[in-house]
C-alpha cells in the first residue's frame, strides 16, 4: 500500500468520482464499496475514507448546510475541485478513463441496446460519452438524497429520477452539473418537468394553480399533500437557487 504519497491524478479521479456516487453517511472505512476501490488504487481504506472527507470540506454550500469535512484538502484536490465544477463532462469522461484503466467496468456495452443495433465507430463513441455522463449525474443526484425522493421520500432505486431543473436542452454547459438535479419519484419528475410543480427559494413545493379545482384523488394525495412543505435537502450538491428561479419563471404554469 502506498504511505505518505501525494495521491496521483488517477486516484483522485477515483476518490473525486466516488465522492459523487457514495453518500455521504457512508463515506467510512467500513464501506464495503469504499474497501474495494482503495485496494484498486492502492491506498488504505481509511486513507480514502479521509480523502472523501476532505473533499467535502471543499464544498461551500455543504459546510453552509452545517455539516463538517476534515480540514486537510491539498492544493491538488482544490485543483481538482475547481475542475470538476467548471466541466462536468470533462470530469465524467476522465474519470471514468480512470476506472477503465483499473479494469472497473461501469457502463453497459452498447451491444445492451439491442440485437439489432448498429453503430458506427462515431455513433459508438458519441452514445458512450453520454452514458458516462448521464451515469454520473444520475449517481451524483441520488447519492446526494440518499437514494430518496426529496418530497416524497419513496426510497425505490428503480422508481427515481435524476431529475434536471433547468431542462436538458436549454443549459448545455449544466447538464451534468448535479447542483442542477433533484431526486424525484416518476410521478413527481413528470410533474416537476411539466410546469405542474417546483419549488420556492426556501426549497418548499409549490403546486400550479392550475391544479386548484381538481377533485383528483389520488392527486390530493400525491401532489396537494406536499404544497407548502420543505424538500429533504441533500448532503451535497444543493439545488442551485438561479437555477430553481429559471424553473419558477419558465417552467411552471401559471
Amino acid at each position: 500500500m502506498a504511505k505518505n504519497n501525494r495521491w496521483t491524478e488517477q486516484q483522485l479521479l477515483v476518490a473525486f468520482a466516488l465522492y459523487c456516487r457514495i453518500p455521504f453517511g457512508l463515506f467510512h472505512q467500513r464501506n464495503p464499496e469504499l474497501i474495494r476501490y482503495a485496494e484498486l488504487i492502492g491506498r488504505t481504506p481509511s486513507a480514502l475514507a479521509m480523502k472523501l472527507c476532505n473533499i467535502a470540506s471543499l464544498d461551500p454550500v455543504f459546510i453552509q448546510s452545517g455539516r463538517k469535512g476534515l480540514e486537510g484538502a491539498s492544493q491538488a484536490d482544490q485543483r481538482m475541485w475547481d475542475s470538476m465544477q467548471q466541466d462536468w463532462e470533462g470530469f465524467a469522461l476522465r474519470s471514468q478513463a480512470a476506472l477503465d484503466d483499473l479494469g472497473v467496468i461501469e457502463i453497459e456495452p452498447l451491444e445492451k441496446d439491442g440485437p439489432d443495433t448498429d453503430f458506427s465507430a462515431e455513433d459508438a463513441i458519441v452514445r458512450r460519452k453520454q452514458r458516462i455522463g448521464q451515469n454520473l449525474f444520475r449517481q451524483a443526484v441520488l447519492s446526494a438524497y440518499d437514494y430518496r425522493c426529496c418530497i416524497s421520500g419513496l426510497a425505490v432505486p428503480e422508481l427515481l429520477v435524476a431529475s434536471h431543473i433547468v431542462p436538458w436542452s436549454q443549459d448545455k454547459k449544466n447538464r451534468l452539473n448535479p447542483r442542477n438535479g433533484l431526486a424525484l419519484s416518476v410521478l413527481h419528475d413528470k410533474a416537476f418537468d411539466l410546469g405542474y410543480l417546483t419549488l420556492d427559494k426556501d426549497y418548499r413545493v409549490v403546486i400550479s394553480h392550475l391544479l386548484d379545482n381538481s377533485e383528483d384523488s389520488f392527486l390530493q394525495d400525491s401532489l396537494w399533500r406536499y404544497d407548502g412543505c420543505q424538500i429533504r435537502l441533500p448532503s451535497k450538491f444543493w439545488p442551485q437557487p438561479d437555477f430553481l428561479e429559471f424553473h419558477r419563471e419558465n417552467i411552471l404554469r401559471t
